[in-house]
């Protein structure tokens, strides 16, 4: 498997040291200044290349990016294959792909979230579960997704989505700037 990540703004608020560290090799294209260079490989040479796929390569565990030149594709030639594939027929989707419900063999759905859910939606023991983690949050009054996670014993994704299923019913507020939600529900009565 491979994970490339590319982007047209190579500033350090978008490559992150986080993601510097876990992504070890690098490719730079041609860049406009010695400060995207340094940001991809973290040394100056990306704004002197030639561009149409001329490239520095960091190999991963090495201290000195490799010069190689990729095959450059224009514009035009991109408009050619494609007008060459769209005349070879028309297209045969798999219609379940083009549908925003996906169902899984055991009879889970993926939904709009892109998360497992029982075919049915929220119900039955989601119902029970949601009323629970409803009852820790009032009493608490804190909204955490880890509280949840904890009292429960569920995974991230569970609580996070009871916690986001909280927000649309009115029970916490959405996150603020630092992360955390109010709890806007009364206290219960004792």
């Amino acid at each position: 498997m491979h994970l490339v990540l590319a982007t047209q703004r190579p500033s350090v608020d978008v490559i992150t040291g986080l993601i510097k560290a876990n992504i070890p090799t690098r490719i730079a294209f041609q860049v406009s200044s010695k400060i995207d260079s340094r940001t991809i490989l973290d040394q100056s040479g990306a704004e002197t290349l030639l561009g149409h796929g001329d490239m520095l390569y960091l190999p991963p565990g090495t201290a000195t990016p490799e010069r190689v030149h990729g095959a450059f594709v224009d514009d035009a030639e991109v408009h050619r294959v494609v007008d060459w594939l769209r005349a070879q027929g028309r297209p045969d989707f798999i219609a379940g792909v083009l549908e925003e419900v996906q169902v899984l063999g055991d009879g889970k759905v993926i939904g709009e979230s892109g998360l497992p859910e029982d075919a049915e939606g929220e119900g039955g023991s989601d119902n029970a579960l949601f009323d629970k983690a409803v009852d820790i949050v009032v009493r608490s009054r804190r909204a955490s997704i880890s509280g949840v996670q904890r009292h429960l014993r569920i995974g991230y994704n569970r609580a996070a989505r009871l916690i986001e299923m909280m927000e649309q019913q009115g029970i916490v507020s959405p996150p603020e700037h630092n992360g955390n939600r109010s709890v806007l529900a009364p206290a219960p009565r004792e």
